[in-house]
């Protein structure tokens, strides 16, 4: 997703330094062009030769450096990177550059720069709550600079509170934010996700494969591209997206209330959940001792969430899934004429790397408009861009 970006890391002196290794790795690892300025507190906790070897390039830690190219290091990098990532940004470095300090290599390539900078702050909670920082993150975020909030827990320094370094994923997911086309911006999109739990008892439930990684993808994807995106997620295993409206359901029916109390804030609405059709038509409330013979469990129907909001989505463009075993284009084009989708993804069960629980997908996009476009086999981000790319056609058709 960072494919040939350049992407310059500034490296000051904190105890979270040390993470930056991980973090330089990550980028380079998702097609990003790394070089790395450090100052010199910076280099009390993590070495140059650490952040070289990971980045594949110089490390530079001088005012005066130069650069491979013979050219003034300060002015070179700055008109180079697509983007300035200051981790972990300090008390000191969130004083200087809001005061206009220009006194070593990295606060000078900060201020040559017209590119977007990143401030990841970290340190310890009395000093990130202090009126002074406090005063001076809000200076830098009114000049147009960046800021990603610090995470509340355990420091370093033995106290609880804000001021923790986000994870470095999420560092590397804000940073593909910032350099993705905000083509989805001002646009309120809900995605379902997950598959659903109907209870039987308190021990048992009737459930399906699905992981969610589809719905996810999908929520991820929209919030890079400007959304603002609300995720109603059946029980999952995965990481919670950051900057993402979660909401939390274990049953068909929880899902479907859910859904249908944001149906009117919403202009998109995407049902990746594989929600369950039927669910015991009875629950114990006592564990079901087992017995001697067959056990018979009365099934009853869920609702159909899909054909509801069908029936009132107004404006609103609708997607759905359809997870097909035999005739799949016929199948998915019944089912989206039968529930009035705008578009129906199309997965085929039978085609390994599709489908439930994998990493990569295999769909079929089926359009109103009759259009059908296959598509090979890539990553789920991916699909999801590309179903988002349907998604921004028919929002800009509806607006006409």
């Amino acid at each position: 997703m960072l494919h040939n970006m350049n992407i310059a890391v500034g490296v000051t002196g904190g105890i979270a330094a040390y993470k930056t290794a991980e973090l330089v790795r990550l980028l380079v690892k998702d097609g990003a062009n790394v070089k790395v300025i450090m100052t010199k507190n910076a280099q009390q906790f993590i070495t140059p030769v650490t952040l070289g070897t990971v980045s594949n390039n110089p490390v530079y830690t001088d005012t005066f450096q130069v650069t491979e190219e013979g050219e003034i290091a300060h002015i070179s990098i700055g008109q180079w990177a697509d983007i300035l990532v200051i981790v972990p940004a300090t008390a000191n470095i969130i004083g200087k550059i809001s005061s206009g300090i220009a006194d070593d290599l990295l606060t000078s390539t900060i201020t040559a720069a017209k590119k977007p900078v990143l401030i990841c702050p970290a340190m310890n909670t009395n000093m990130y709550t202090n009126p002074f920082v406090d005063a001076n993150l809000r200076k830098l975020s009114s000049f147009g600079f960046l800021i990603m909030e610090p995470d509340i827990g355990g420091l370093a320094c033995k106290t609880e509170g804000p001021g923790r370094l986000p994870p470095v994923e999420d560092i590397v997911e804000e940073i593909r934010g910032i350099l993705t086309k905000k083509d989805l911006r001002g646009f309120r999109i809900l995605v379902t996700a997950g598959p659903t739990q109907e209870p039987l008892d308190p021990v048992r439930y009737i459930t399906n494969h699905s992981s969610g990684k589809m719905g996810y993808a999908l929520a991820v994807m929209a919030k890079r591209r400007g959304a603002e995106v609300t995720l109603v997620s059946g029980p999952t295993t995965l990481d919670i997206p950051r900057g993402i409206n979660l909401i939390q359901v274990q049953s068909a029916l929880q899902m479907r209330d859910a859904v249908m109390a944001h149906l009117s804030q919403v202009d998109v609405v995407i049902k990746s959940a594989a929600v369950s059709d039927y669910r015991p038509a009875s629950y114990s409330s006592s564990k079901i001792k087992k017995e001697k013979g067959p056990l018979s469990v009365s099934l009853e129907r869920n609702p159909d969430i899909i054909s509801e909001i069908g029936k009132k989505k107004g404006n609103i463009v609708l997607v759905g899934f359809a997870m097909e075993t035999d005739d799949l284009v016929d199948n998915a084009k019944k089912k989206m004429e039968l529930k009035s989708m705008d578009l129906i993804v199309a997965n085929d069960l039978n085609t390994p790397g599709s489908g439930f629980k994998s990493d990569t997908n295999i769909v079929t996009l089926i359009a109103r408009s009759g259009a059908v476009e296959e598509l090979p086999k890539m990553g789920k981000n991916e699909v999801a861009d590309k179903i988002l790319d349907r998604v921004y056609e028919l929002l800009q058709k509806k607006s006409l």
